[in-house]
């Protein structure tokens, strides 16, 4: 298959063109930075270029230049107190450009992947399954949602996959196993929030999960997260044990003790039973997870990635 994949510098989008292209040809769009030596066809775009109007033109490009087959949308602006900075930058990327290229692709034929997030929900109750009502807070949270919205109306066939992941990235500091780990290494105390739990899937499982979706020529909304959950407090404990650091360093605490600027959902548990029986298995928990994480910096995977040479842009 012909797979394009947006934000392919981004923690998601680049550990999921890395694993695709191992089976298929692959696209990554990337915004300012070209990657060097990739397995994949790098394309430059600036999905918000001045002058582009409602950004159709710069996707029409992209899919004419990639000619997918599947398409899996990882752009976005997820940096939650950045959407909080710049609501109307966060509007048309998490929310227009979504609409736009659902409806693109509807239009060419291809199938659609579109990446959003489990904070769409308020996190007051957890257990949230696909049909609970979205209850978001935040810039950030609200423009996922509307993104969600706007790729359903454009694009029924899409799938819409709700997601919350951790691994490598090009910087390193992309993701809570990353924060934990390299500041554990470096003897550095940090805080794990108590009161905040959530179902991290590894971002390479994640990739996998979402290439067998499209193979399966699923459709609609789904929930592709761990199969269980755990406090960030736990999780930064249980990575410290896995890699032999020192769990000590890592103080439990409450969220409204973090400091920080935009609101955060605490109990963000969202079942994933509807995904687990049309794949006709279960997903990866988060002990599993951890176990990949470890694996693959046994392997020297994060100096890899680091090869490509490039500090990760905003896509």
């Amino acid at each position: 298959m012909r797979i394009l994949v947006t934000g392919a510098s981004g923690l998601l989008g680049l550990n999921l063109a890395l694993e695709a292209a191992k089976d298929h040809t692959v696209f990554g769009q990337v915004n300012s930075h070209s990657l060097r030596f990739s397995p994949f066809t790098v394309l430059e775009a600036d999905l918000l270029a001045p002058g582009a109007g409602d950004c159709g033109a710069t996707l029409d490009r992209l899919l004419e230049q990639a000619q997918p087959d599947w398409v899996i949308h990882c752009a976005a602006l997820a940096i939650v107190d950045a959407c909080e900075a710049d609501p109307a930058r966060a509007r048309k990327l998490n929310t227009e450009v979504p609409g736009k290229l659902a409806e693109l692709v509807a239009r060419g034929g291809a199938r659609l992947v579109h990446i959003s997030t489990d904070a769409v929900f308020d996190g007051q109750r957890g257990g949230y399954i696909e049909e609970d009502e979205p209850s978001p807070l935040g810039v950030y949270a609200r423009t996922k949602l509307d993104g969600e919205r706007a790729v359903a109306q454009a694009n029924p066939q899409a799938i819409i996959a709700r997601v919350n992941l951790h691994g490598w990235s090009l910087s390193g500091k992309r993701s809570l196993s990353e924060f934990f780990f390299y500041n554990l290494r470096a003897g550095k105390p940090v805080l794990g929030f108590t009161d905040v739990f959530f179902c991290p899937l590894l971002v390479n499982d994640l990739a996998h999960i979402l290439v067998k979706m499209l193979a399966a020529d699923l459709n609609g909304l789904y929930h592709v997260v761990s199969s269980d959950c755990i406090s960030k407090y736990e999780f930064g404990i249980a990575l410290a044990r896995r890699f032999g650091l020192e769990e000590r360093l890592i103080s439990p605490a409450s969220v409204a003790s973090g400091g920080l600027k935009a609101a955060r959902s605490p109990t963000l548990t969202l079942r994933t039973e509807k995904l687990a029986n049309a794949l006709r298995q279960p997903l990866p928990g988060i002990s599993t997870g951890l176990e990949g994480l470890y694996t693959l910096y046994q392997q020297g995977y994060p100096q890899k990635l680091r090869e490509f040479g490039i500090q990760e842009n905003r896509d």
